[in-house]
């Protein structure tokens, strides 16, 4: 069973004044196949750097957590630190991750390549930044889906090896 850790950094949201549409979208995708993971932690937290780096150690060190997605703060707004918060905590970057990402949303919107959204492996946790949007949420989480099952096996040695070339 799949672990996950849904991350929303808004200052709205965390005072209240926002719905977490965007955490809603990660939830429902991540219970489906390919995933079909648990949610065990979810929160929403303020575009404070402190903030989230202290949640994101939380959940992978304390919680043992194998995927956390974040939602939200990866833009170029004064206030979005997701990705400095990622980057602060993570051991090792899996820049594979956010550079697909970025490909296929620039397929639908030039401002894709806007984003700074990262992604990175604490101890067998892997965490990577998405947008904060339930749309941008769907475009770029429907992309990776078909790998994370394989990277989480692999980042929690649960498999050693990769499967042969399809």
């Amino acid at each position: 069973m799949i672990t996950v850790g849904i991350l929303t950094a808004s200052t709205k949201g965390a005072a209240g004044q926002r719905e977490d549409t965007s955490g809603d979208a990660i939830a429902e995708m991540v219970a489906a196949p390919p995933l079909s993971a648990t949610v065990r932690a979810r929160r929403i937290v303020a575009d404070e750097r402190a903030a989230i780096e202290s949640v994101l150690r939380h959940w992978a060190d304390d919680l043992r957590l194998d995927l956390i997605l974040t939602t939200g703060g990866t833009g170029l707004s004064p206030t979005d630190v997701t990705p400095e918060a990622t980057l602060a905590v993570a051991e090792r970057l899996v820049p594979g991750l956010a550079e697909a990402m970025r490909m296929e949303s620039l397929r639908v919107t030039p401002m894709a390549m806007l984003t700074r959204a990262v992604a990175g492996c604490r101890g067998s946790t892997l965490i990577v930044n998405l947008p904060g949007s339930p749309k941008g949420v769907r475009e770029c989480l429907a992309v990776i889906l078909p790998v994370l099952p394989h990277a989480i096996d692999i980042l929690t040695t649960r498999v050693t090896e990769h499967p042969p070339a399809q």
